[in-house]
């Protein structure tokens, strides 16, 4: 007998009551972690991540930051690599491609120039000396960037990605760190996005396809046992 396949489903379900269920499935088969991992912090700039300073910023967890910094550490300490991104553009704003055409209001992302204060980190963040730091311009932080080579450099086989926005920047990282061959985790603790629809709508695709989605705290372990 032949199986057939389904139609759209519409069922009136929340994107986080979807999440949920995907997330409670106990046979989803996981990625897990390999040898050796890199951090990838993507995108926490003011532009993102500064809620009173700026309209382009969300805030999903309020520990975001702290989390994403504890890690960064463990992984420092374990000689793993840790890697920020951020996005600006030159002035007039000619290396944003098409990207940069929708609109044109001082709020726009081709409207982040180098240096900033939406460029700059978020005063928070604790990045390492030895942190790798680099702007991208588009959403992957593996396009046209240095992390490609590094990470090969460094015999990462693990990629774990934080940042903003989850619908954006960490999804297309996600997919790209998959597509390199990378195992891929995705702390939900440490990711954030405008509404609740888009995150939990994004993390679930990602843990359906491209990536272990976990809580913070199973890297946390991880991490520790290297030490």
């Amino acid at each position: 007998m032949a199986l057939k396949g389904t139609r759209m489903v519409s069922d009136g379900k929340t994107a986080r009551q979807i999440f949920d269920e995907v997330m409670a499935n106990p046979a989803r088969k996981k990625f897990g972690f390999g040898q050796k991992l890199a951090v990838v912090n993507v995108d926490f700039q003011r532009a993102y991540t500064d809620i009173e300073g700026f309209a382009t910023a969300y805030e999903t967890d309020p520990r975001q930051i702290e989390h994403v910094n504890y890690i960064s550490a463990l992984a420092r300490a374990a000689a793993m690599p840790v890697i920020w991104t951020r996005v600006a553009y030159k002035g007039d704003a000619g290396d944003a491609g098409v990207w940069g055409t929708r609109t044109n209001t001082p709020d726009s992302l081709q409207n982040i120039k180098y240096d900033s204060e939406r460029h700059a980190y978020d005063p928070r963040v604790a990045i390492g000396a030895d942190d790798l730091q680099y702007t991208k311009r588009m959403p992957s932080a593996f396009f046209e960037t240095p992390l490609a080579s590094y990470l090969v450099w460094h015999k990462v086989d693990t990629v774990v990605i934080t940042g903003g926005s989850t619908s954006g920047c960490v999804r297309a990282t996600a997919v790209d760190a998959l597509s390199h061959g990378y195992r891929t985790i995705v702390p939900i603790e440490t990711c954030a996005d405008k509404h609740e629809s888009y995150h939990f709508a994004n993390l679930t695709d990602l843990q359906l396809k491209y990536a272990d989605v976990e809580p913070v705290q199973a890297v946390i372990d991880w991490l520790e046992a290297q030490r």
